[in-house]
């Protein structure tokens, strides 16, 4: 544990919800564990601790006969070789959740 913190893992977070208000949660949701980066697209650096938290408020509001979200982790080497064109790098930020 870097600085007494638990260590981070990142996550590509991708979801197509074809309900309005359903989507509009997710979204919600998802804002207070990362960085919306594209149209349903999320970088999240997230503790173990965290990604449970994150996985068990996103159950609660989808549908999974109607809706699709997928959660891709990538290792610290992928995450280094992440090329971006138009946007900077993913970083971590603090989020503080409410």
């Amino acid at each position: 544990m870097a600085g007494g913190r638990p260590p981070e893992s990142f996550y590509v977070i991708a979801y197509d919800i074809p309900d309005d208000r359903r989507r509009t949660r997710i979204h919600k949701i998802l804002r207070g564990f990362g960085r919306w980066t594209q149209y349903s697209v999320f970088e999240c650096h997230l503790t173990d601790k965290q990604l449970v938290l994150l996985r068990a408020r996103l159950l609660s509001q989808i549908k999974p006969d109607e809706d699709s979200l997928r959660i891709y982790p990538l290792c610290a080497s992928c995450l280094g070789k992440v090329e971006t064109i138009g946007s900077p790098k993913p970083e971590p930020e603090r989020i503080y959740l409410a």
